[in-house]
């Protein structure tokens, strides 16, 4: 995914010299290819992320185009005054890209994990968030964040990450996708955790669950459309967040059912809750261990059913 942002930036800045990369000491390597053919086009601030922020702010007022880029947890909580006041209040043409969306960053601990960042960045007036699941979807969000007048937040998993749409998917703002087809109950992610999400959707249509998973590639701007479609058609609703219950995915279609009361519907959130993430190790092992595996959505699932499945194995 991180390979795939990279690759639309480098190419978003042969075509515009306005582009720049402004970086706060890190993602060095991956930069080289941009550094050794845009030289003048690339940033390196240092260890100083609220100052990565307030440049990119600057240079935004000057006519420029910069994509700030460090870690999510680092941007979103180090630099949150100068996210607030000098990005947003401003409404200063800044993108914040922040790599290790959840617990991705996994063996160095919560940290470095970015459980509340969608919290914080949905409460900000005139912000953008995309959410990536795969890298063809981070490489077609770039494009569309470069032709939005305003603050955007694309949050960015690592750089293994698995294909999950075909080359022919249409990324668009505000628009959620239909991964799966589904009457029995709908389960509804963003971002990394619909790999999980389909997984456990596969599980359930193996034990007779016509289960359909929603993934919102949008945060904000939110498709209340779609959820709300969903509600009315299956009744049941589940939502997975990488990230505290909190603000999360999870707030956004509470949210929306809550404004629609007349849609009646069984509803549970699945993330972290009123808690960090717990252990460290392996990102599948952290998935596990703080109940975010497919075999614990397939669970919370028969829960809302009211029904019993085969223990997953």
């Amino acid at each position: 995914m991180r390979n795939a942002y990279l690759k639309a930036l480098y190419e978003l800045a042969q075509r515009d010299d306005n582009v720049l990369a402004i970086v706060a000491d890190n993602g060095a390597i991956v930069y080289d290819d941009f550094r050794r053919d845009c030289p003048d086009q690339f940033i390196n601030v240092g260890i100083d992320e609220a100052n990565l922020i307030s440049v990119a702010a600057g240079l935004a007022q000057c006519g420029k185009l910069p994509f700030t880029y460090t870690i999510a947890a680092f941007l979103t909580i180090r630099a949150a005054e100068q996210v607030r006041n000098d990005v947003c209040l401003q409404q200063t043409n800044v993108k914040l890209v922040g790599i290790g969306a959840g617990f991705l960053y996994s063996d160095l601990g919560p940290t470095h994990h970015a459980t509340e960042d969608l919290a914080f960045m949905r409460a900000l007036p005139g912000m953008t968030i995309i959410c990536p699941a795969d890298p063809h979807e981070a490489y077609l969000a770039t494009f569309a964040a470069a032709h939005i007048s305003g603050p955007v937040y694309i949050r960015l998993a690592g750089s293994r990450t698995p294909a999950l749409h075909d080359q022919d998917y249409r990324f668009e703002i505000g628009r959620g996708v239909t991964l799966c087809a589904g009457d029995d109950l709908t389960l509804v992610s963003t971002g990394m955790i619909t790999h999980e999400s389909l997984r456990a959707a596969r599980l359930l249509h193996q034990q007779g669950v016509n289960a359909r998973l929603i993934h919102l590639p949008t945060v904000k701007p939110f498709d209340s459309d779609i959820i709300l479609t969903a509600a009315r058609e299956t009744g049941v609703l589940l939502t997975v967040d990488e990230h505290s219950v909190t603000g999360g995915i999870g707030s956004a279609v509470a949210e929306v059912l809550a404004e629609h009361a007349e849609t009646a519907v069984k509803f549970k959130r699945v993330g972290l809750t009123d808690c960090f993430a717990q252990s460290y190790g392996a990102y599948a092992d952290m998935k596990r261990l703080n109940g975010l595996a497919a075999e614990h959505i397939v669970e919370h699932a028969a829960q809302l059913l009211d029904t019993k499945l085969q223990p997953v194995k």
